[in-house]
């Protein structure tokens, strides 16, 4: 199955699309190996933080861009939190087909113009374009989670910068360990009814499946998970060298956390699916 366009995931899928932080190349097989389970198309994440983790964008992105070609249901790549246009730049160099331009530290005002500049220079590209309004809470520990989006604002905002998609506050926070977050469905339901570009959630770790399945239906489209599975694969790893405490080959635990990572995956989007 080629690398398939994020857009074209996202309209040809009826219910939510599931899209997964890739860490290392055990990530991105695993994210892979959990939707063949499933049978449905992927997003593969690289964010801005991983970026920094690797020392630079080319190598995980290449990987990235090589498991999502060799699978066996579409996959999307793309590019997540990025605040520095040059990264935004190279990701579509080295063949990234989205990304997420996040200028939200910036002011209202110059948050528009940079985020207008660069889905312009992107579209000219054929690349798809996600941005954020709201400031979805816990993004570097820095922001609570009861910040919301104003649907009036939001469709301001994109007629303004001209995304294709759109990441709103709606109750979740990044980087949540329990499933504990509140969203406001009303609040989904609006703001789907203002937007013409489909309603991303980030910080889904920290949402109950049952809650997953009420945000897809009151309008979330894209669904951003990534503690979750490093919770999944940090714990398989930990339980691998409990029980074998003279192993010393990495691939042997490593593949534990692989393991559980994709039988993460496969429930999620089965959640999603049946939204």
């Amino acid at each position: 199955m080629p690398l398939t366009a994020i857009g074209d995931v996202i309209r040809q899928s009826p219910a939510g699309v599931g899209a997964f932080n890739v860490i290392q190349l055990e990530h991105a097989t695993a994210i892979v190996a959990g939707a063949e389970a499933a049978g449905v198309p992927v997003v593969l994440q690289i964010s801005e933080n991983c970026v920094r983790y690797h020392g630079a964008l080319e190598p995980v992105a290449l990987a990235s861009l090589a498991v999502a070609r060799a699978a066996a249901v579409p996959v999307a790549v793309h590019l997540d939190h990025a605040t520095d246009r040059a990264l935004v730049e190279e990701a579509v160099t080295l063949g990234i087909g989205s990304v997420m331009f996040d200028a939200s530290a910036l002011p209202d005002e110059a948050n528009v113009a940079a985020t207008a500049e660069v889905t312009a220079w992107c579209h000219a590209r054929g690349v798809w374009v996600e941005a954020e309004l709201g400031e979805v809470g816990g993004k570097d520990g820095v922001h609570a989670p009861g910040a919301r989006t104003k649907p009036h604002e939001a469709a301001d905002y994109v007629a303004a910068t001209g995304v294709d998609a759109l990441a709103v506050a709606v109750g979740t926070s990044h980087a949540m360990t329990t499933k504990e977050a509140v969203l406001d469905l009303a609040l989904i339901a609006e703001l789907r009814a203002a937007l013409p570009v489909p309603l991303v959630l980030h910080g889904s770790s920290g949402v109950p499946d049952d809650t997953l399945r009420a945000a897809v239906r009151h309008g979330m489209k894209k669904i951003n998970i990534a503690t979750h599975l490093n919770q999944a694969f940090t714990g398989a790893v930990r339980d691998h060298l409990a029980r074998d405490a003279r192993v010393v080959d990495p691939r042997k635990y490593v593949r534990s956390g692989r393991d559980a990572v994709a039988r993460e995956v496969a429930h999620l989007l089965g959640v999603l699916s049946l939204a």
